[in-house]
């Protein structure tokens, strides 16, 4: 198979796809393009199996599958449902799937030494955004006197958590712990979530090697819920609140049975959400699959991020095979808005991004900032030298990766040179925190030291 180049096998899997009446149709006008030269790499694997979850932000897989771009790679691509992620993880680590949508934290994790350990790589960083965390009814009638109002009379956003401390307080003294859903333990919405209640004086828990949980000391409980189980579980009234990505909030509006207070746009500005992974063994054994794995997931997430290809991308998802939610439900957040309370529906065009701001670049500083999150709430039990930060995320985020499938997407004529950022990894200093609190990734402890609540370490580590 090593001597068939990617455009030959190109050709012969279309003609097949077209003989069977396949979705040849469905090929872009950008992929459709007879005259864009396509570079040859020969594919050392090329039948390839992926997984997701049921989540807005897993667009990219869907869309370089549908729109040939795995195709125009000379990739055949099957990508599967999973139940949760931990299943996603072990998949991944096992080999029964090749690659995956998968939580930033995960690879991050896994090469930390925390939880299951393995050596897994990240050549593309999925979107940016996407999260959101809501209530039930009853806490947000409980909240919203405590929200300052606009000259509207709706809320103010963004809404701190200060506006929950004395309904957490309510909780307590009627002998009810306060409990909210999130969806892995190292998922972003796991350290959103923290980061979003400590900064209103919350203590969200700490980890320790005892307490796997992450609820010592803790206000409020946290515990792990599937995303597409959380809006039935707040219903049942297990949780009270919780913190997943779209289209489960949106859901939950719709259904009438809680109410969505914050994004993480707001705790986070531009946050590194999903990634895509692989094994660092699958990417040594198959070099130009993974490049050209990567390849087609840019062309997917270029082409989400033009608006007037939303509505089809929403079209998409919404098939039982990807997402599988109502349409509108999907296109509350994906088509540049997102409805807070019932009726309150508000302009965030940057709420979903797939490619702008660099998005799919796996910066090492996103990846730093989950370290410094573990270890800020103990899931790394012990102090770490500045370096370590560096070195450890290294060995996972693969922008040298990205960036040769970047330079071949050029010269083929898919994207501008200038969409390549000229960068060492990290991007600059940033305050947008919900708190204002300013994160360099090449500080790791002076950031983990910033912060009231969690861990503190030698600053001359």
């Amino acid at each position: 198979m090593k001597s068939i180049t990617v455009k030959a096998l190109s050709t012969f899997l279309l003609l097949a796809v077209m003989a069977c009446g396949g979705k040849a149709e469905k090929k872009s006008n950008e992929t459709a393009q007879a005259d864009i030269p396509a570079n040859t790499l020969e594919i050392e694997k090329p039948q390839l199996t992926f997984g997701f979850i049921k989540l807005t932000d897993m667009a990219p897989l869907a869309i370089a599958k549908e729109k040939g771009f795995f195709e125009d790679e000379g990739l055949f691509v099957s990508v599967e449902a999973q139940s949760n992620w931990k299943n996603v993880l072990d998949r991944v680590i096992d080999g029964q799937l090749d690659g995956s949508h998968m939580l930033s934290g995960q690879p991050i994790a896994a090469g930390a030494g925390f939880g299951r350990q393995a050596e897994l790589v990240t050549p593309f960083s999925m979107d940016l955004n996407g999260n959101g965390i809501t209530v039930s009814n009853d806490v947000w009638s409980k909240m919203k006197p405590n929200v300052p109002k606009s000259a509207d009379g709706k809320p103010e956003h963004p809404i701190k958590a200060d506006a929950l401390k004395p309904v957490i307080s309510e909780y307590k003294n009627s002998g009810k712990p306060f409990k909210m859903g999130m969806v892995f333990p190292v998922s972003t919405h796991n350290y959103e979530i923290r980061y979003w209640l400590a900064a209103a004086g919350i203590h969200p828990g700490m980890y320790t090697a005892d307490n796997v949980q992450g609820q010592i000391d803790a206000e409020v409980l946290l515990s792990v819920t599937p995303p597409p189980q959380m809006p039935a579980t707040l219903e049942a009234g297990t949780i009270y609140g919780y913190c997943v990505g779209e289209p489960w909030n949106q859901q939950a509006v719709f259904k009438g049975i809680g109410v969505p207070v914050t994004t993480n746009y707001d705790i986070w500005k531009n946050n590194p959400e999903k990634v895509f992974v692989m094994t660092k063994k699958f990417v040594e054994e198959n070099p130009n699959t993974a490049v050209a794995v990567t390849k087609a997931l840019i062309r997917a997430g270029k082409w989400l991020d033009v608006p007037e290809n939303r509505a089809e991308a929403v079209k998409i998802l919404s098939m039982p095979q990807y997402v599988g939610a109502d349409e509108v439900v999907l296109a509350n957040s994906m088509t540049g808005t997102f409805e807070f309370e019932k009726g309150d529906k508000r302009s965030m065009p940057d709420f979903n991004v797939f490619y702008k701001y660099n998005a799919t670049y796996p910066f090492y500083s996103d990846g730093i900032w989950f370290l410094t999150q573990m270890r800020r709430w103990g899931q790394i039990p012990e102090a770490k030298p500045a370096a370590w930060y560096e070195e450890t995320i290294k060995d996972i985020y693969r922008p040298d990766i990205w960036k040769q499938a970047a330079e071949l997407l050029v010269t083929e004529g898919h994207i501008p040179a200038s969409d390549i950022p000229a960068t060492d990894g990290y991007k600059p200093a940033t305050a947008d925190f919900i708190d204002g609190n300013t994160y360099d990734a090449k500080d790791p402890i002076g950031y983990i030291n910033s912060f009231e609540i969690g861990n503190k370490d030698d600053s001359s580590l």
